[in-house]
C-alpha cells in the first residue's frame, strides 16, 4: 500500500545565517555558558547539586573526563549516570522508577517519550549554542524538545576481498555476490526502519511504499546469515568472516577496521540515513535550568571538537573545523549532513507495531 513519505533530504544552514527560533542568554545569568565563554574562577559554594544523566555508558572514561568533570567543577555538580540501552531506560523513566533529570536517546525512542509525556518544554534562550550547530539538529523532534547533540550516518560497510563485486548503492545488497555474504539490522532496531525505507526506494518508490518494501527485504532473506540486533553481532560476524557486507552506522566502522583493515564504508549513491541521538530535559526535574545548562555546554565547539577528534561522536556545531585525517570516520561537513535522508520518526512510531508484526509473519519466519 502507498504510504506518506517517511524521508526527506536534509537542509542545513552554516555557521553565520540567521537563527530563527533562538535566543541569546540573558547577560547576567550566570548558568548559561557558550563556547567562547571562559569558566568563572571559583564555582558556587556549598555542597553539589546532585544531577542525574540516563546514558549509554559507552566510551565511558571520555565522558567523565572531557564532558562531566569540566561541568561538575564550573557548576558545583555531582553528576550521577544511569546506565543501559534505549528501551530498557526510557522504560525506567516510563514506570517512574527513575529519578532523571536529562535523558540521551536516539531520535526513534525520543520521539516515544514526547509522545508519552515523559520531557520537560526546553528554554531555548538558556542554549545559546544552538545558534552554531546544523539546522537539522536544532529541533529533530519539535521547538519544544531537545536538540541533537550528533548526526551519524548509515550506510553499507563491506570486505572488498571477500564480498565479490565493488558496493555503490543500497540495490548492490540485491547483488548474486552478496548472497550469504550479507547481514541486515532487525526491524526493532534502531536502523531497521532506515534498511526498509531503503528497500523502498530500491523498488523504485519515491515515497514510501510498504507493500513493496516488504516484498524487497523478503527477496533477501535466504541470502541474509543473521539479523542483527546489536552492532556488536555485526563487529564479531564480520571478523569471522561469516558475512562480507552489511548497512552499519558509521561510528562503528572503526571497530570493523581493527579486525579487517581493508574494510570500506561507503554513503549509497541514493543517500545515506542520519541517525540522530538527542538530549531531553524529563518531565518533573528539580535541576531544570543546570540541565539547559549541560545541554548547552555538550552542544559547546570545545566539547564537540574533542569527541570528534576522539571518535566518540560526530559533531553538530559548525564552528569546528577538522582536517581530514581528523574526520576519517565521522559524520562531518554540510556537504555530507545535507544529502542525509531522515525519517520522520513520528509516522514510524505510529506504524512500527504492524511492520514488526508483518516481518516476523514475512521476512523473520
Amino acid at each position: 500500500m502507498k504510504q506518506k513519505m517517511i524521508r526527506g533530504l536534509l537542509s542545513l544552514s552554516v555557521v553565520g545565517l540567521a537563527l530563527t527560533g533562538c535566543g541569546t542568554a540573558p547577560a547576567k545569568d550566570p548558568g548559561n555558558t557558550s563556547a567562547a565563554t571562559t569558566a568563572p574562577t571559583a564555582a558556587p559554594k556549598g555542597e553539589p547539586t546532585q544531577l542525574v544523566i540516563s546514558t549509554w555508558g559507552f566510551s565511558d572514561d571520555f565522558f567523565k573526563k572531557d564532558v562531566y568533570a569540566p561541568f561538575e567543577k564550573e557548576h558545583n555538580v555531582k553528576i550521577v549516570l544511569e546506565i543501559g540501552n534505549n528501551s530498557e531506560r526510557l522504560n525506567k523513566v516510563k514506570q517512574g522508577s527513575s529519578k532523571v533529570d536529562i535523558i540521551y536517546l536516539s531520535d526513534y525512542y525520543a520521539q516515544q517519550g514526547i509522545e508519552a509525556g515523559l520531557f520537560e518544554k526546553i528554554d531555548r534562550s538558556r542554549i545559546p549554542n544552538l545558534k552554531d550547530i546544523y539546522d537539522l539538529a536544532k529541533a529533530p523532534l519539535g521547538e519544544d524538545y531537545g536538540p541533537a547533540y550528533t548526526i551519524g550516518r548509515l550506510g553499507i560497510a563491506y570486505n572488498p576481498k571477500t564480498a565479490g563485486k565493488e558496493i555503490k548503492s543500497w540495490s548492490d545488497l540485491w547483488s548474486p555476490e552478496l548472497s550469504k555474504k550479507l547481514t541486515l539490522p532487525s526491524i526493532t532496531s534502531t536502523t531497521g526502519p532506515m534498511v526498509l525505507d531503503a528497500a523502498s526506494l530500491v523498488a523504485g518508490s519515491t515515497t514510501f511504499n510498504e507493500d513493496q518494501a516488504f516484498a524487497k527485504v523478503k527477496e533477501l532473506n535466504k541470502g541474509v546469515v543473521k539479523y542483527y540486533g546489536q552492532t556488536s553481532e555485526f563487529v564479531n560476524m564480520f571478523a569471522q568472516g561469516e558475512i562480507a557486507a552489511g548497512p552499519i552506522m558509521e561510528v562503528y566502522v572503526k571497530d570493523l577496521k581493527a579486525a579487517v583493515p581493508e574494510t570500506k564504508f561507503i554513503s549509497p549513491q541514493e543517500g545515506a540515513y542520519a541517525v540522530m541521538n538527542t538530549v531531553n530535559v524529563i518531565k518533573g526535574s528539580k535541576n531544570k535550568q543546570l540541565a539547559e545548562d549541560f545541554i548547552n555546554w555538550h552542544l559547546s565547539k570545545d566539547v564537540q571538537e574533542k569527541s570528534a577528534k576522539a571518535k566518540v561522536d560526530s559533531p553538530v556545531n559548525t564552528t569546528l573545523k577538522l582536517s581530514d585525517e581528523e574526520a576519517q570516520g565521522i559524520t562531518y561537513g554540510a556537504d555530507v549532513v545535507s544529502k542525509l535522508h531522515k525519517l520522520d520518526m513520528k509516522f514510524v512510531n505510529q506504524n512500527l507495531k504492524s511492520w514488526i508484526d508483518r516481518w516476523n509473519k514475512e521476512v523473520a519466519k
